[in-house]
């Protein structure tokens, strides 16, 4: 007994003198613990640079999961002694670690025997293979020239850490066009030796310092390996249990990580310890970019709390800001769905002041984040419509359309930049295809925009190139194009004929977007019937009754027109043919110098004495931002209650509910006993097409 006690004690002797002379077990307060290892002698990174040396704290890693028993004869010897190796398998290794790439898993569920000598050292550990000088990731990415030279140098002398050859097939793979991208990953994949590489990659993931891990899985993700294999899923695991050796650089890789990957079970339970972490560690945070970084990894379900320290942090940080960093803090704020206006405000100013050079795909994704954070700022907007109309010659007709598109989604409209796209579609007619050709159309309706010197032109353009694909458009294609056209009082007697058709009828009928269509369905026959529209003043649609939307007319205004006119001389909510509402009607004589009480005017000979005023009270959201310009459908609408015999009277509603009583009554009073004919050039031009 004796003596068995003695050998297993020389045993535990043989190998603590592999472990590090120095450990220190830290307790951190979130789940995942790790201990932190302090080495008394040299550089912690000598075992990625040095193989040859002796082992430190990795080999402790190596074989902490297995138990040893010393079997042979029971007296120490000097000689070669047979160690039992009982392997324990664990959820992040599913294999017996080895740092021959060459060696397959270990497999079996047995007991696995090595010889070790104890006079020597490292050798009888490490395979000849591992022994070679690590090739860093830049050199590699510089001499090889695919992702196979990678691989193939990979298959003849792999070195420690693999981290490296995945590094680097992700620095080569980024110097590539996307079809050779394409092409390359097929070839990767099915190359012998990467299998081989992501086995050793899962061997070697316990071991490896952390950054690598990190590293190792953004270029895995990037170089787009599955997510739901078992490689990912390992290094996920790996980076969960040793969250807490993140350091700054670890923690802007970490973010870039959960930024590339899609949610499930393990990136979630990473993204939470991450955001424990960025918690703990938010003051300590030295630079911007880590700090967006980790902004737009968090997620927008992350507490308020946490997003709120994340923005305080960033305000600090303001007088550090580069033009970049001002830049990309939109798209941070964007990610994780926090407006501050301080940040926004202060970055706006820095883009405007610094536009010149900017490529035109950052001033997308900044207004595509304005659009995500329903920040409004005129003079960011107006400063890059102006950049882009003055650099329109070198921009993609693709980006500016898609810039168009972005500002009609915040009701932006910019003449100069529309004149511009305009005249280029009338140019270059190829340029419409199907898609782009419904997004003009729904952009330039909506905004109710059109030149006065090239309208009709632009018009036969857009007509002719939606007659051109008729034959393969879908229905509601074809139904947004025609509603647009219509708001813009053009006919394209082409395009209503085949959408007049019963089958398309009934399959708009029959769609997901049902209300939506009826909608737009109602409109069309409204146009059809009010508008000047040849060939079709005998046509009647057969469809479903449209929801009601009736207006809740301003309670100020209809104060304002009870101490003006009196209660019984006009209507309020009044419904009209075709589902139009207006919020008051007022009926006068011919000169609109006196008003008619309701209950007198059928003592009115002829209709031609009376008229009809409809006033509107109309919120921000009709009118262009920051204009007084109606959009589409308002346009449209006053349009449609002229040709029914009404004058339009609009009445903004911000500004009469910020006016006295006096002032209101004297201001709606000039409105509705003017005699003036307004001008219809400026707020709704296609009225006068």
């Amino acid at each position: 007994m004796n003596n068995r006690a003695g050998s297993f004690i020389w045993n535990l002797r043989q190998f603590g003198a592999l472990a590090p002379r120095s450990r220190i077990v830290r307790l951190y307060p979130l789940e995942f613990c790790r201990p932190k290892i302090v080495y008394s002698n040299g550089s912690p990174r000598n075992l990625l640079n040095h193989f040859d040396g002796p082992m430190q704290s990795s080999v402790r890693n190596l074989f902490q999961d297995a138990l040893f028993f010393k079997s042979g004869d029971d007296s120490q010897t000097k000689g070669v002694g047979a160690v039992t190796t009982l392997r324990v398998s664990g959820l992040l290794c599913p294999r017996r670690l080895s740092f021959d790439s060459k060696q397959s898993p270990v497999c079996d569920d047995g007991l696995k025997k090595i010889n070790v000598n104890h006079e020597a050292s490292v050798e009888v550990v490490c395979t000849k293979e591992t022994k070679h000088t690590p090739v860093s990731w830049r050199k590699l990415s510089q001499e090889c020239n695919s992702l196979s030279d990678v691989l193939d140098t990979f298959s003849e002398t792999p070195t420690f850490p693999s981290s490296n050859y995945f590094s680097a097939m992700w620095t080569i793979a980024k110097r590539m066009s996307e079809d050779q991208k394409r092409f390359e990953k097929q070839l990767m994949f099915n190359h012998p030796a990467f299998t081989q590489l992501c086995e050793q990659m899962m061997r070697e993931a316990k071991i490896m310092y952390y950054d690598h891990v990190l590293f190792s899985l953004h270029a895995i993700v990037k170089l787009g390996v599955p997510q739901n294999t078992l490689l990912v899923q390992t290094l996920l695991r790996v980076a969960q249990e040793r969250i807490n050796e993140c350091d700054e650089k670890c923690l802007s890789v970490l973010s870039a990580v959960l930024e590339a990957m899609e949610p499930c079970k393990n990136v979630d339970v990473l993204r939470a310890g991450l955001r424990i972490l960025v918690d703990q560690q938010i003051w300590k945070i030295e630079r911007v970019f880590t700090l967006q970084t980790v902004m737009r990894s968090i997620g927008k379900d992350a507490p308020i709390s946490l997003k709120r320290k994340l923005e305080m942090k960033a305000v600090r940080e303001l007088d550090n800001f580069s033009v970049l960093n001002s830049q990309h803090m939109f798209e941070a704020l964007a990610s994780m769905d926090h407006r501050s206006a301080a940040l926004l405000n202060e970055c706006s100013k820095t883009v405007v002041g610094n536009i010149h050079g900017c490529p035109i795909k950052m001033l997308i994704n900044i207004v595509q984040s304005c659009r995500d954070l329903r920040y409004h700022n005129l003079d960011l907007f107006n400063g890059i419509a102006d950049y882009v109309a003055a650099t329109f010659d070198m921009c993609k007709m693709k980006h500016v359309l898609f810039l168009l598109i972005l500002f009609e989604n915040l009701a932006f409209r910019h003449a100069a930049l529309m004149d511009l796209f305009m005249k280029k579609v009338v140019e270059e007619p190829g340029f419409l295809d199907v898609k782009r050709l419904v997004s003009i159309l729904h952009v330039y309706s909506s905004l109710n925009h059109l030149h006065r010197s090239q309208t009709q032109e632009f018009l036969n353009v857009m007509a002719s190139a939606l007659t051109g694909c008729l034959h393969h458009i879908s229905s509601e294609n074809l139904l947004n194009a025609v509603c647009s056209f219509c708001l813009m009082n053009h006919f394209p007697l082409a395009a209503i004929h085949q959408l007049l058709q019963q089958d398309l009828i009934d399959e708009l009928l029959k769609s997901d977007n049902k209300e939506r269509n009826v909608h737009k369905l109602h409109t069309l026959a409204a146009c059809l019937k009010l508008d000047d529209v040849p060939h079709q003043k005998a046509v009647d649609l057969a469809l479903p009754a449209s929801p009601s939307t009736p207006l809740y007319p301003s309670a100020k205004v209809a104060e304002v027109l009870s101490s003006l006119l009196g209660r019984g001389n006009f209507s309020e909510n009044v419904q009209l043919p075709h589902n139009y509402y207006i919020d008051f009607e007022i009926r006068m004589d011919s000169n609109r110098s006196q008003v008619l009480p309701l209950s007198d005017v059928n003592v009115v000979t002829s209709a031609t004495d009376i008229q009809r005023l409809a006033v509107l009270c109309v919120p921000r959201s009709t009118y262009c931002l920051g204009l007084t310009h109606p959009r589409g459908f308002l346009a449209m609408k006053m349009r449609h209650l002229k040709a029914m015999g009404f004058h339009v009277i609009l009445v903004n509603n911000w500004e009469m509910e910020k006016l006295e009583m006096k002032d209101a009554v004297t201001s709606l009073k000039s409105e509705i006993f003017s005699t003036e004919t307004p001008s219809t050039a400026d707020v709704n031009f296609q009225s006068t097409c």
